[in-house]
């Protein structure tokens, strides 16, 4: 990884997987993952300059590698976004706080992957229609105490929102937001971070921002152009 002169980390190859201590393993058994990483990835020099991503040579259908492809004829179909499919997620689960959601499934039948918990680190999945917004009945997840213990520091740790998260990596990168999950920070340290996939509608590319869930500073971004 290299550092700019913001102090953002740019990531060379693959960008990390989730941390959210497996929550969003466990509801991640069906459907396409949309978020998925190339096998090589092409880097922007700094978050700045990735909120206009190249505009001049739009894919075209010939041109798109798989996962490419398969944006394209997911995203579109989504009628319900992450934001909603959150609350949806938040009113099947009173007092519970959003923590991950990911659009999956196929055209035909697309939804929200959701968790979310209360403050004693209890986590539940909750499946959204994304064309209806339907939640699904929650599905409560791990009971170990350590998990529960860890989400609930995490939770307590975290100031910034799932909403004010998308609206910064947005603000970087004009797109749909199409994962967000909150989690430990990428470099190590104590810091809760939420990481946030946005997919651009001209190349259908995925930008994935790593955010401070304290300050919203970006840490570090990945453009995944394969």
């Amino acid at each position: 990884m290299d550092m700019n002169r913001s102090g953002v980390v740019i990531r060379r190859g693959r960008p990390a997987g989730p941390r959210t201590i497996g929550l969003v393993c466990a509801v991640a058994a069906a459907g396409a993952l949309l978020s998925g990483c190339g096998s090589s990835g092409s880097d922007t020099a700094s978050p700045q300059k990735s909120a206009a991503p190249s505009r001049a040579v739009p894919a075209t259908a010939a041109s798109l590698n798989a996962d490419q492809a398969q944006r394209k004829a997911l995203v579109p179909q989504a009628k319900v976004d992450y934001g909603q499919a959150l609350k949806a997620a938040i009113a099947a689960v009173p007092s519970s706080e959003a923590i991950a959601a990911e659009l999956k499934g196929t055209p035909s039948s697309p939804y929200w992957d959701t968790v979310v918990a209360t403050t004693d680190g209890t986590a539940y999945a909750v499946r959204v229609d994304a064309v209806s917004g339907k939640a699904q009945k929650p599905q409560p997840q791990s009971d170990d105490p350590d998990d529960k213990q860890e989400l609930a520091a995490r939770l307590g740790k975290a100031t910034v929102t799932a909403q004010q998260a998308a609206q910064t990596a947005t603000e970087k990168t004009k797109g749909t937001v199409t994962t967000i999950e909150l989690g430990d920070a990428d470099h190590g340290n104590d810091t809760v971070a939420w990481t946030v996939g946005v997919v651009t509608t001209d190349d259908w590319n995925e930008t994935t921002y790593e955010i401070d869930a304290t300050n919203r500073k970006v840490l570090w971004m990945h453009v995944d152009q394969d």
